[in-house]
Order: C-alpha cells, then structure tokens, then sequence
C-alpha cells in the first residue's frame, strides 16, 4: 500500500445534505490509500447564509437571530441522519458554542452598524469547520480508526494578504503541518478548507473558491502523490456543456491549459488552485462525485496526449476600448501610459490588441469598466486629443471574447485559420483578435448576441469529425424506412473503422415530423414517433438539422413530391446537401435545374441524386466519369424501367397483358398505380436527367414516348384501368407475336445521342441482344463512346425495390462524407 499522501476536495455541491454525506464517505472508504487528506467546503448555501448574518446584524435587524436558528436546524438535522450517541452529542455541543461566538461577533457588528472584513471572515468560516467536524465524526462512526481526524486548516496554513491576494508563507506553514500531522498518521484526515490566520494569528480566509485552494496548498505541504478534486461534473469540459451540446470530457490537460481555460471562464477549477502543485508537479484529477466511476480528466506538467486544442471557452460582457490617432505612430511609452493610467483606476484588461503600425491600441475590458477605462485613458492622453494627435477613444459594448486553447497548438500551421475560417462559414464578424508568443491560446472578440453561435461553431469545427453529418429524413416510407434501418445497422462500424457519425436528428412525413435532440433512436423511431411526433413544419424541420454546433447538414428526401424538390435550391444556398432519389427537380425546367448547380456552388453544398436514374445503379456517376476523363460520348440506350423490364421478361403470350400488370402490381413491382409505369414518364424523366448531365438542355416534350396506357384509360380510379385494360390485350398480343415470329423480344428502350435526339418506347430487339438477356427486373444501360465503341460499357442490375434504392441513396450519403472529408 502507497504510505504517500493523497488528497482529496470536497466542495459545497458534495456536501448538501445527509446523503451527499454518506456520498463522500463511501467513496473515501473505497480508497485504499493509507494517508488521505480530505479539505472540504461549507455545505451547500452555507457560507452565503452565513454572511447573510452580517448583513443583518449591520441593519440590527432581529432576523439574524432567526437565520442563525435555522442554520442550526438544518446542520442539527444533517448530523442526527449521520451520527449517533455521544458522537452526536459531541457534534451538536460544538455547534453551540461555535453558535455562542457567532452570536457575539453579530452584537458587535449590531452596535458599530458595522462588519469589518475579519468579522465576516471568522463568521463565514464556521461553515467549513462543521463540515469538517462532521463528515470526521461520521467517517470514525463508519471505519473506527481509519476516519475520525479532522483538522483545523487555521492551525497549520498562514498567509499574507497582498495586492494579488493571499500569498502563503510556505515555511511558516510546513513547520506547522509537521508539528500538527503527525509522520506515522495513517487514515483519513478531515481538513478544513476556505480559512486560514494571517501573520498575526488572526483568522481570515483565502476567498471565493479557497478551499480549492486550501487543498492544493495542503497537497504541496503533504508531498502528495496527486490531487483530486470531486464535483458534480465528470471532469474539465472542451467547452460550457449548457451552450455547446457536443462538449465533451477533455481526459489529460496540461497546467497551461487549464490554467487558460479556468481564465477564460472555465468553472471547473480555480486558476490559483494551480500554483502549489505546479511548484511541485503534483497532478490534479478532476472527478464528479456524483459519478465516481468516471475517471475525470488529469491535469499535469506533460500529458501523453498531444491534442492541438483542449478546448474552446469565453469571456462574457466585455467592451472593446480603442485608442486611435497618428501620433502614436512610433512614439515609445504610448502603451506604458496606458496600462499605467488603467492600473491606477482599477482596470483589469483582458485582451490587448495592437496594430502592427502601431496607429491603435485596443484592449478589452469587463463591460460594467468600460466607463471607468474611458474616462482615465481620455484623462491620460488630454493633451494629446486636444492637439490632434490622437483621434479618439472609442468604447463598443456587448462583445465576448471567445478562445481555443492548447499547448499542441505550438508550431501547428492551420489552426488561425480554421479558427477564423469557422466563424467566417456562419457569417460572424470578428472585432479583434489576440495571441499571445506561447501559442496556447487564439482570442477573439464578437458580438455578445453572436458568442453562442460562434462557440457551437468552433467546436464543432475542431472537435467533431469532419465527417459528423446532421440529417434529416423526408419521407420514411418504403425505401425511407428501409434507409434508416441500414443506417441503424451500420452505424456503429462506421463510427468505429471510418470516424463518420452519422446522426439521424429530423424525420418528416406529409403532415408531420419527430425531431431528435442529439439524434434519434432509429432502433425505435417508428414507436417514438408516434408518441413525440408534431405538426410538419419544412421551416423549423431545416433549422433544427442545420444548427451551429454541428459541421455538416443534409436532407435526404425519399419522397417523390414536386413541393419537397422545390425547396432544393434554398437548401443547398443556405449550405444544406441534398440527396435524393426524387427525379422531380432534375427533369423539370431546364432553367431550375441549372438554378440547382448555382445555389450548390454559392453554399458550398453538394447534391447526389445517382438513384434517380438507377437505383444503386452507378449510372450518372459512369456517365460523369466517362465526361470527366475526356471520353466522347455518342449514345445512350438502356432499359430504364425495372417495372418496364419485369412486365416484358414476363410476358410471352400465354396470360393476357393485363393479366401480368395486375400480378406485378399485387407482387408490388409497380407504383400503386401502374400508369405511372405505363406512361413511359419515369423513364423519360431518366433519360432527361442523363442529356442535362451531357450538358444537354432537353425538355420533357421534346422527344417522343410511347404512353402504353391506352388513351381512354389514362382518366379514372385504379380499378377502373385494372379492370378494363383486358379490352386492349389484343394491341399488345400482335406486337408480341410480330416479334416473336422475327426471333426479337419487346422491350421498353430509351434512346440519346450526341445531338440530343432522345426517344421512349416499346421496340423489337434482337433475342441475342443483351437488352433480350436480363434478370426480371434489371436495368441495364449501354454507353457508347470513342473508347467503347465496337463493344459498348455496359451498365445492368436491378433496377428497382427498396433494399436496392435505400442501398444506393445510403452510397451517396457516403460519397458526400468523403466529400466533406476532402474539402476540410
């Protein structure tokens, strides 16, 4: 067993009542260390309600009788639950007469209307010798002789109040530890935090988040092996969790970084806590109490690790003060006058920033000194506005400051210019800009309004994958469900070999949507969905997939609806991707479509639709690769339809046409209604898309398709067409044995050329033709080129169904993260 000394802090959101008590106990009695040193705070509330006392013993106000009894209630209360017997006795006893002093301190204070700050300073800091006294009592109560030693800090620690605070007298104070602690102790110390005597022997205390501070101190006076820290968080965030979803645990930091982060407002640790250990390389682990099973983060000289950035923190209400004028230009000492004239007013200046030309000198300070820093600067360079040589002070309020820090930072090109190229992509306007020689830190300041925006921003810009897709989902019906569930299946593998998240956050049906916060379960959306579900709102369903903290957004849209297409184009403006294997919005107006290419390119979005012309199929990607490379294409021709392809390969004369059509229907190889089939329009639609990716502007109606809905049942319900097309099955028995008795097959063929003449119908194709020779449902495509021309590239698969469509908007979804991954 270790015999060094570790210790361990215990703030006020440990310590609120019986159970937080039990809490701690249980986990200082897992430890299996022989020495232990625990500091703790007040408990929670304590120390406020205490001071209270003198504020109302200032007033003479006899309610500071009343609080006080409440305050012995509560701990009365607290102490009953933990200990027993005489221990009990022993506790509340000293409570009282601790009570008694209190009491008289406040008589005093009554009659002078008055309360000097030692007065408060002895008031505040009973609240961490009965947390001390306590917690010891019930830990001897617990494990006999290991627990049951509690220590008053102001016994041991002295200090010196200075112009930076108090400073300790490490040799008064280590001669004091060694004559109080004894060398062979071994168990659990119980140690007072927060309060401390100065050099006369007078109580005071070490101030806001001293007992922090209390115990890095006594982890330097004991030589302790580490430092542990417990709160109600599981360890140092990358960022405020409350603002930016997507923080995380920062596992190993090094001194610098936290000191950095706990500056720019990181509440975790207190930056003072962290000059003893430094001093003594004593590592500090960062714990939630609430959740002793989490490792916390470690802070120490060297982490393993060699992360860039730690984490991404701000500065609120802060105001910019500019000092502007040409007569700066070159003249020594203008900043020393600056500073000068800010220390005499009680200035603390966050951020300076100074124009290499030396014409400005722009400092950030609290808001709430802003007025002050104005007024003093104008006062020290008087003479110099009077006469013109400097311009002006300027003040902005409302700003932030936003900060990345880390030390890998050091020497590692890019990191500026992410961190400004983030917040220049979400349109925030950066007023000044900060970095000091060590490179640990990058500052900036924005606009107040802006700061959470900016922080979800750039976190998501250094912390999550390039390849962390926010999507939404339109239309989860059968390739949309069938999508989501391979989703589901190959998420976790993707997230583990590829680094790519893929987080599901939105899905829409016609009337209605259910929105995730971080994602959604797809394990479970169908049940969720119907519990949480709300009315559709394309709006509110774009703003949520599309937020600050997260890098990448995309809609995929599995529907075939003409009004979803339409909102394409200010998707991808606004730096939406798309992806679809809805044909609508590419073979509409060959206007809108080239507006599509237009808003892609002005959001920097990407838009797939290769399952538009053949499912998984990688059709339109062959074509573009075939253009891409420099191959000369002279024709197209293929079966586009899998619908088409099934009927045809089917029929062979034996059962009515119609016959076939409602079988195919019912096997569920048509659209619900088959004249959607029929009508050639799908595959016209295809072949329109293909010529625009030639660069063709072909319109639909420009070209010839055969509609094989006879005329007078292209009107009327399903039924009606199903029944009645038998009276038309003698048209399509000739054209079969027309072909038959030549050695050809029917086939529905779509046709393109260079010159963009197209054409759709039904043809006669040679039985050894490889169009004659497919699969019930495949498509197959021939391209014909210079490169292919005496035997054509040849494209065939199915065509058609759910797991094959869902399979190929999946693969587009992948070939946008590689996209992504590529352009960042």
């Amino acid at each position: 067993m270790d015999s060094r000394w570790k210790i361990h802090k215990f703030g006020g959101s440990s310590l609120g009542d019986a159970e937080c008590f039990r809490r701690v106990a249980g986990i200082l009695l897992k430890c299996p260390d022989a020495r232990m040193g625990v500091v703790v705070s007040a408990m929670g509330g304590m120390t406020d309600a205490l001071l209270n006392l003198a504020v109302l013993a200032e007033r003479a106000d006899d309610a500071c009788n009343t609080e006080l009894h409440a305050i012995g209630e509560r701990y009365a209360a607290t102490a009953k639950d933990l200990v027993s017997g005489g221990t009990l006795v022993e506790v509340l006893d000293a409570w009282s007469a601790d009570a008694d002093d209190i009491r008289e301190a406040l008589g005093t204070i009554a009659e002078l209307r008055s309360a000097p700050q030692r007065s408060r300073d002895i008031i505040a800091g009973y609240g961490e010798i009965w947390s001390a006294r306590l917690l010891a009592a019930h830990l001897g109560q617990e494990s006999g002789e290991r627990g049951g030693t509690w220590i008053d800090a102001r016994k041991i620690l002295t200090v010196r109040q200075t112009e930076l605070g108090p400073t300790v007298l490490w040799d008064v104070s280590r001669a004091k530890f060694e004559k109080v602690v004894a060398k062979d102790f071994n168990g659990i110390a119980v140690i007072t935090g927060f309060i401390a005597t100065d050099e006369e022997g007078l109580q005071t205390t070490l101030g806001r988040n001293g007992s922090d501070y209390s115990a890095a101190i006594f982890a330097a006076l004991s030589n302790a092996t580490e430092l542990t820290i417990w709160t109600d968080v599981d360890g140092v965030m990358s960022a405020d969790p409350n603002r930016v979803p997507e923080a995380r645990i920062i596992d190993r930091l090094t001194y610098n970084e936290a000191m950095e982060l706990a500056y720019f407002g990181a509440k975790v640790i207190h930056p003072q806590t962290l000059g003893p250990v430094i001093a003594k390389g004593i590592p500090i682990i960062i714990r939630n109490s609430f959740n002793a099973a989490h490792e916390g983060s470690r802070i120490e000289a060297q982490p393993d690790d060699a992360d860039g950035i730690k984490g991404i923190t701000s500065v609120g209400n802060m105001a910019l003060v500019n000092l502007e004028g040409s007569g700066m230009i070159g003249v020594p000492g203008t900043a020393d006058r600056l500073f000068a004239a800010l220390k005499d007013a009680d200035v603390s200046v966050t951020l300076i920033s100074q124009a290499s030309s030396e014409h400005s000198i722009c400092i950030a300070v609290p808001q709430d000194l802003a007025e002050r820093a104005e007024l003093v600067i104008s006062a020290a360079f008087a003479e110099e506005l009077a006469s013109g040589q400097i311009q002006s002070v300027d003040v902005t309020n409302g700003l932030s400051i936003i900060a990345v820090v880390g030390d890998g930072m050091a020497g590692m090109p890019g990191i500026a210019a992410r961190f400004f190229g983030t917040l220049g992509r979400v349109g925030i306007n950066i007023r000044a800009i900060a970095q000091g020689s060590s490179e640990r830190n990058i500052s900036a300041v924005v606009n107040a309004d802006e700061s959470e925006r900016a922080l979800r921003a750039v976190h998501s810009g250094f912390y999550l994958s390039s390849k962390t897709l926010s999507i939404g989902l339109i239309g989860p019906g059968t390739v949309g469900r069938t999508l989501l569930s391979q989703i589901e299946k190959r998420h976790d593998r993707l997230v583990d070999e590829f680094n790519l998240d893929l987080r599901v956050r939105a899905i829409a049906r016609s009337k209605s949507m259910l929105l995730g916060d971080r994602r959604i379960d797809l394990a479970n959306w169908v049940e969720d969905y119907e519990g949480s579900a709300v009315d559709l709102d394309l709006d509110a369903f774009e703003q949520h997939i599309n937020p600050d903290h997260l890098p990448h957004a995309v809609i995929i849209d599995c529907t075939a609806d003409e009004s979803v297409a339409s909102r394409y184009a200010g998707w991808l403006e606004r730096g939406i991707h798309v992806i679809t294997p809805n044909k609508r919005a590419f073979s509409g107006p060959v206007a809108s479509y080239h507006n599509l290419q237009r808003m892609a390119s002005h959001g920097s979005s990407h838009i797939f639709y290769e399952t538009t012309v053949g499912a998984a199929l990688p059709i339109v990607s062959t074509l573009r690769d075939l253009i891409d490379t420099g191959d000369e294409l002279k024709s197209i021709q293929g079966i586009f339809s899998g619908t088409l392809a099934y009927l045809f390969n089917v029929y062979d004369g034996s059962k009515p046409f119609s016959e076939i059509v409602r079988m195919a229907r019912d096997s569920g190889y048509t659209e619900p209604d088959p004249r959607d089939d029929l009508s050639g329009m799908d595959v016209a639609r295809k072949l329109t898309i293909l010529a625009r990716e030639l660069g063709q502007s072909l319109e639909i109606g420009d070209f010839p398709v055969q509609n094989l809905v006879p005329e007078a049942l292209r009107e009327g319900s399903i039924d009606d067409f199903l029944d009645k097309l038998s009276d038309y099955d003698d048209d399509i028995q000739a054209q079969y044995q027309e072909a038959r008795a030549a050695g050809k097959k029917l086939r529905y063929v779509g046709r393109l050329d260079a010159a963009g003449n197209a054409a759709v119908g039904l043809e006669s194709v040679e039985a050894a033709h490889a169009f004659s020779n497919i699969n019930l449902t495949d498509n197959i495509v021939q391209f014909e080129t210079n490169r292919y021309s005496s035997n054509p590239l040849v494209v065939q698969g199915p065509g058609a169904g759910p797991e094959v469509t869902a399979g190929g908007v999946f693969g587009d979804l992948l070939r946008l993260a590689k996209y992504l991954d590529t352009d960042s």
